[in-house]
């Protein structure tokens, strides 16, 4: 195996001086648990893997600036990184990557530069550019370092003892580190795919033809081919994958946003849409990132009416006699006895009273009993 559990703890104890884990949240109409990745540096959990990378690099005493191919995620991540070790970092986007990403590689002072109109195309401009420059390479995906930097959001999940995991899946670098944490615990690990952009579960069916992926509001997993190590390590460890229409991501989007209140790009839904049919006593879906552009975020909110949540179940309760019989019984029965003892109970009091040496009379005044 190219990466193994212990890489992955390598990698949480090198992250822990610069990461903070995310926050999980019970989203209880969908009856399932949130691991909010979209509220990590960068608003993604690629930064987790990026950051590894570089120091690892670092580690190993190499210095080179690093090159990076990413629809968007993965190069926040990287300029980030960069930018707290104070190394150099270049990032090649495709045009069609949002705006919201590219802006924030820019604020971390990466250098940013647009090629192509898919990550594919990006992923070959970078190559180019490091074998001209000199430069580090560093997958967004298939790089035993960023698989393990990733794999330190499964080290964060196991604290909840779930069942089932459901991950995103593009290129297959945090379903490998997440199935990689979760290998000695028991966990069903299961990826998600959108239809038509699914050339991993493809790969793990041994169908190895390049297809062209499909225009999809997941962006951040529209990847042509998937990485050889993740394969490799999805072939022996990965559970299953859950084909997502567009719609039904489109929907688990807006109900996110309307019901939960988190904030999820199209990527970062894909998990939770994908746990609609996986059954599990304790499912947790990564929401794996949120830098979803304003004006797409808007648009779907306008566009899809989602149908309502199932309401919860009622439980059956006894007529409110019924229920408290026995007590109301136990109550009937002390309160006969106490009446059964008032004659005596009387009695005694009268007696008593006959032997005070205060007069109580009724035309006792006010004056006579306090002398």
């Amino acid at each position: 195996m190219p990466v193994t559990a212990a890489d992955v703890l390598a990698a949480q104890a090198r992250l822990r001086r610069y990461l903070n884990p995310t926050p999980l949240h019970y989203a209880e109409r969908f009856g399932c648990w949130l691991k909010l990745e979209n509220l990590q540096r960068t608003g993604s959990y690629k930064v987790r893997g990026a950051m590894n990378a570089l120091l690892a690099a670092r580690e190993r005493g190499d210095t080179r600036p690093t090159i990076a191919a990413s629809a968007g995620n993965h190069a926040q991540g990287l300029a980030w990184a960069a930018y707290r070790l104070g190394l150099p970092a270049i990032t090649v986007m495709p045009r069609c990557a949002p705006q919201t990403k590219i802006a924030g590689v820019a604020h971390w002072g990466a250098t940013v530069r647009l090629h192509g109109d898919s990550y594919d195309e990006a992923k070959a401009f970078a190559a180019e550019l490091a074998a001209q420059h000199d430069y580090r390479l560093l997958s967004a995906f298939d790089d035993p370092d960023v698989i393990a930097g990733q794999g330190t959001v499964g080290l964060e999940l196991a604290a909840l003892m779930p069942d089932v995991v459901l991950v995103p899946i593009g290129g297959g670098g945090l379903a490998s580190g997440v199935v990689l944490a979760l290998q000695s615990q028991g966990v069903r690990v299961i990826g998600a795919q959108v239809e038509n952009v699914d050339a991993m579960a493809r790969a793990l069916r041994n169908d190895h033809a390049v297809r062209e992926p499909a225009a999809t509001l997941a962006d951040g997993v529209r990847v042509k081919e998937p990485g050889a190590l993740t394969r490799q390590v999805l072939r022996a460890l990965l559970d299953d994958v859950v084909i997502v229409r567009e719609a039904e991501l489109r929907e688990t989007l807006v109900r996110l946003a309307l019901e939960e209140h988190v904030i999820a790009e199209g990527a970062g839904a894909l998990a939770l849409a994908a746990g609609r049919r996986v059954a599990g006593k304790r499912k947790c879906a990564v929401v794996s990132g949120g830098n979803v552009d304003a004006g797409v975020l808007a648009k779907l909110l306008c566009d899809v009416r989602p149908r309502p949540p199932r309401k919860p179940r009622r439980r059956v309760q006894e007529p409110l006699a019924s229920a408290f019989a026995p007590v109301l019984d136990e109550a009937a029965a002390k309160a006969g006895a106490q009446a059964r003892l008032r004659p005596a109970a009387a009695t005694a009091v009268a007696a008593a009273v006959s032997r005070s040496p205060v007069p109580l009379s009724a035309s006792a005044s006010t004056e006579d009993c306090l002398t």
